[in-house]
């Protein structure tokens, strides 16, 4: 079948799925098959504002709805998601590559925030001051934004767009969501779902684009927010073209994620944990693992245990059971696969060579098998730059203070995590290091919905992170009012400046 005669998926504007009129297309691939299965559509400026005006209609009767009315809408969405998550699985691995189960726990981690954002009444519940000044009371409310842009990456295609509507459609927002041209489906079955549990029109948006689109909801004069995630140059730029036009925003960035393993660490819950954080979702995620830093002498039989496991790693189709599926695109993968020769240029040595791999899947798809590679230097692209792929490091430092020191001067404070059974170096770590999320024995250290998601130094933009109560308060602004009804016996009138008593 020719490219021109795939289907073509349209913009989702006033709640159903518009075909686009700007005759720009982009092909959307089966990974795994290494095929394009259709097109999405790239919106034109005609798009963009048609797509910005829909919700800016819907947003006054929306914001006016009452919470209890929101609330019963959040809860019908939640209990159809539930009910059809496997659905989106499946949509999610045909276009991204990410094993089945691995899609599913996407789902219900975004699940988490749309939970969190059932019960978002008592979060939006303000303060109240009585008397402070002789019959005048204080008191403080939180209210929607009006039209709130989200510009999500293509590994996440469900959880990270969930990281933020929830709240802020619960919250009176209504939101424009322009997900990856790489896998957008995701996007319109989820606007569908909000349909189906009632959702005015006009209240979520899907605006498939490229960078036409994401400048379009940049610069929009009707977008009030934007929520982004994605590499680190293009969070800089989205913070400082965003906040140039207005509006207010939280640019999630890149990451280079660091597990410190001390000498008294559990050497096999270390290797089971480096297979995991550095390999899950092919290694397609801002949480991964990419630098186990090793405090000698245990480099060595670490390396052993990893090696081992990932012998028993069957990369492969997602669809058919197997541990790790694809990279998303075939670019993608060729750019990943070519930090492989870069580590051999720096005289690092490969443990283990991905591109060597015999998938359990079509030859075509974008493979690349899990990758191991020893004595990384610090100054080595492999090291300094984020490869977003399944291209596990290890650098060997001689004591804790050393690795500590390696991992807090680098560019990016997105998660690390210390293994070690010494509960005072655990505390020690937890507080010296300089990154926004910490695990203690626990690799990919996401914190759940209550709390809140982001990085420090060049792993976020702005200052308020993902979900839980930074998330609500992104998406709310407070306003306080100062009441007083007067007795009527009192007036009269006072030119000097006002004053507390």
């Amino acid at each position: 079948m020719s490219t021109t005669d795939l289907p073509v998926l349209g913009h989702w504007i006033d709640g159903a799925e518009k075909a686009s009129s700007s005759g720009r297309t982009a092909e959307v691939f089966d990974p795994a098959r290494g095929v394009a299965t259709k097109r999405v559509a790239l919106a034109d400026k005609a798009e963009i504002d048609a797509a910005v005006a829909s919700a800016h209609a819907a947003f006054p009767a929306w914001r006016d709805l009452s919470l209890a009315r929101r609330q019963s809408v959040l809860f019908r969405f939640r209990e159809l998601l539930d009910a059809r998550k496997g659905e989106l699985a499946e949509i999610i691995t045909s276009e991204h590559g990410k094993v089945l189960d691995d899609a599913l726990g996407e789902i219900s981690r975004g699940q988490e925030v749309v939970e969190f954002a059932c019960g978002l009444a008592h979060h939006l519940k303000g303060e109240y001051s009585e008397q402070v000044s002789t019959g005048v009371d204080v008191y403080s409310t939180r209210q929607p934004l009006g039209v709130v842009g989200i510009i999500s990456p293509f590994n996440f295609p469900a959880m990270v767009p969930a990281w933020f509507f929830p709240i802020a459609i619960a919250a009176g927002n209504t939101v424009v969501l322009k997900p990856s041209e790489k896998d957008p489906s995701a996007a319109n079955w989820i606007a569908a779902l909000w349909a189906e549990a009632g959702l005015p029109a006009g209240v979520f948006t899907v605006l498939h684009g490229d960078k036409e689109a994401v400048d379009g909801l940049l610069e929009h004069p009707d977008v009030a927010a934007i929520s982004f995630v994605g590499s680190t140059p293009i969070a800089r730029y989205v913070y400082e073209t965003g906040t140039r036009h207005g509006k207010r925003v939280q640019a999630l960035g890149g990451a280079k994620n660091h597990m410190l393993v001390l000498p008294d660490a559990d050497l096999d819950l270390v290797a089971d944990a480096a297979i995991n954080a550095g390999f899950g979702s092919a290694g397609e995620r801002c949480m991964a693992i990419s630098v186990v830093v090793a405090v000698e002498p245990v480099a060595d039989p670490l390396i052993a245990k990893i090696t081992e496991r990932m012998a028993g790693l069957r990369t492969g189709d997602g669809r058919r059971g197997c541990d790790m599926g694809p990279l998303v695109t075939r670019q993608h993968r060729d750019k990943v696969a070519s930090y492989i020769d870069v580590a051999i240029d720096d005289g690092a040595t490969v443990v283990v060579d991905g591109r060597e791999v015999v998938p359990d899947g079509d030859p075509n798809g974008f493979w690349l098998g899990p990758t191991l590679i020893d004595r990384v230097p610090t100054t080595s692209r492999v090291y300094t730059e984020e490869i977003f792929g399944p291209v596990l490091a290890v650098v060997r430092v001689a004591s804790y203070e050393e690795g500590v020191e390696l991992i807090d001067s680098g560019a990016f404070g997105n998660g690390t995590a210390i293994f070690t059974n010494d509960g005072g170096a655990a505390r020690r770590f937890q507080y010296e290091i300089q990154a926004g999320m910490i695990g203690v024995n626990v690799p990919i250290p996401v914190p759940v919905a209550t709390f809140s998601f982001g990085g420090w130094k060049d792993s976020l933009f702005g200052d308020t992170k993902a979900h839980g109560a930074e998330g609500v308060r992104f998406f709310t602004r407070q306003k306080a009012i100062t009441s007083r009804w007067l007795d009527p016996s009192h007036g009269g009138i006072n030119l000097g400046f006002p004053q507390n008593g």
